[in-house]
């Protein structure tokens, strides 16, 4: 074999297989446990590829992304977010909505009776823990719901703010707060649900929280970002969404007991 085709095999060697795929998604606090779940089954068919998953505040990622933050896909808690980012050219693809969520209400320990918001004023609750309204959907919706049930002048001097709703769920989960307006796809999730309960909120009380996620520029390019939007287009993806309790736009759906 000549020196020149050893040295080129020899190099392949050291160098290996080609280097994996990777992105970085940006996504609401409420999908921390369905997400994982989701990416498990998708990295069963992509092995070797990255994904990387920051979670948190759906308006602060709108800002960051607006700002450059390099993020490949972002799913937001209010489907209003990316559509404001593609309208701005921002994105790589339609916005897609995936699920529609609700907001509970949550305490640690055993449950006696169902809570209601009525409950929030009693003289014995004293912190109430919501996801900032400034920027966190599920925030907004808490604060929506609180006024339309009459509530918000008994409950106002008693809130204490998450920067999203999985640091909501955490203040009430430390003791930071008695009760919590939190996401039901949190506290389905198995590290609530076996410490707490909780009780549905009305879903009139509140707009909907409708929920959708894009493509953005800087991945226009990656096959990787698409193919995983596409799969989260799969019935094994709506069933593990369902799971946690979103349902699909368009369908109405009874959330679990």
């Amino acid at each position: 074999m000549p020196a020149i085709y050893r040295l080129f095999l020899a190099l392949l060697i050291v160098a290996g297989p080609s280097h994996a795929d990777e992105i970085h998604i940006a996504a609401a606090a409420d999908l921390r446990f369905a997400m994982v779940e989701i990416i498990n089954q998708f990295k069963a068919k992509h092995p070797s590829d990255r994904i990387e998953v920051t979670y948190g505040s759906s308006g602060k990622f709108h800002a960051q992304i607006q700002h450059g933050a390099p993020f490949d896909l972002f799913f937001s808690a209010d489907i209003g977010l990316p559509q404001s980012l593609a309208r701005e050219g921002l994105a790589a693809s339609e916005v897609r909505p995936y699920g529609i969520g609700r907001i509970v209400l949550w305490r640690p320990g055993s449950a006696t009776r169902k809570l209601t918001l009525a409950d929030l004023t009693r003289p014995d609750i004293k912190r109430i823990a919501i996801a900032n309204p400034k920027h966190a959907p599920y925030g907004m919706r808490a604060v929506e719901a609180l006024k339309a049930a009459n509530v918000w002048p008994g409950v106002e001097e008693k809130l204490v703010y998450g920067e999203n709703v999985a640091q909501t769920a955490q203040f009430v989960q430390t003791g930071n707060a008695e009760i919590g307006i939190i996401a039901l796809s949190l506290a389905l999730a198995p590290e609530f649900a076996d410490k707490g309960h909780y009780a549905l909120i009305p879903a009139d009380l509140h707009q909907p929280l409708t929920q959708g996620f894009i493509i953005l520029k800087r991945a226009e390019g990656k096959a990787l970002a698409h193919a995983f939007a596409d799969f989260f287009g799969e019935a094994a993806v709506q069933n593990i969404l369902n799971r946690y309790g979103f349902s699909q736009p368009g369908k109405q759906r009874q959330a679990p007991p």
